[in-house]
């Protein structure tokens, strides 16, 4: 890993960390630039949840510093996450790299199709039933255990589509994807799938781009959120279709 790796690194995860807390997204970004910078695929998938984890624990210190937390409201979704995350990335992480880009590539269709109709902000809310709720968590878990990058778009998707504001969902958000990388990230661990310099290196840039990430949500609201979901989802679309 040479200087110019460390470097781009630092910056890609300051840049996704501030994305992630905003929206989501965000490894699509970083998850390249670890393979860029030698990482196998696999590994790379592996190694950028240090990251994620370490941008979400500073992004929920700074969310309950500007006094939005989303702690409270993100409890009764950790059971069926939880659950989710364990079995995606158990099951994952059994793949060869070759493999695993290929379904990944496959993965992102859904989410993108979901992503391209953004919620309504302020609509009514959508009272699911438990049973709904369970599921419909259940597979975000499963989702954000096996690929972790979008996640947030997903969990934004669903929290915005029940009413809630788009600065709380992304409170709730935080909490929720910190859960799933506490749960997911020590499998990944177990079966030697994390290149710890480089994802130390990438961790850095992304606890400082948390923290930026929430300040701008708060003091922005709304109005500074849509954009950056916005610009997330177009990122996503132009990869997947290959633009880049």
């Amino acid at each position: 890993m040479g200087s110019l790796d460390i470097i781009l690194l630092v910056a890609g995860g300051l840049f996704a960390g501030c994305v992630n807390t905003m929206a989501g997204g965000g490894s699509l970004l970083t998850v390249p630039l670890l393979v860029l910078a030698g990482v196998p695929g696999d590994v790379a998938n592996g190694s950028n949840r240090v990251g994620v984890l370490a941008a979400n624990v500073s992004a929920m210190v700074a969310f309950r510093r500007l006094r939005v937390s989303g702690v409270s409201r993100a409890l009764p979704l950790l059971v069926p996450v939880v659950a989710g995350s364990l079995t995606g990335s158990l099951l994952v992480s059994q793949l060869p790299a070759e493999t695993f880009e290929r379904v990944f590539g496959v993965a992102m269709v859904p989410l993108l199709v979901l992503s391209l109709r953004p919620p309504k902000v302020g609509a009514v809310a959508r009272h699911w039933s438990p049973t709904t709720a369970g599921i419909v968590f259940f597979g975000v878990g499963c989702y954000g255990g096996a690929f972790q990058a979008g996640i947030g778009l997903l969990l934004v998707l669903a929290l915005s589509r029940s009413g809630l504001d788009l600065v709380l969902a992304n409170s709730i958000k935080v909490v929720v994807i910190l859960v799933v990388t506490v749960t997911a990230l020590p499998v990944f661990v177990a079966r030697d799938l994390v290149d710890w310099a480089p994802a130390l290196v990438l961790a850095a840039g992304f606890a400082a781009g948390g923290v930026l990430g929430a300040r701008f949500t708060v003091v922005g609201g709304a109005r500074a959120v849509r954009p950056v979901i916005t610009v997330a989802v177009l990122a996503m679309s132009g990869r997947l279709l290959g633009v880049y």
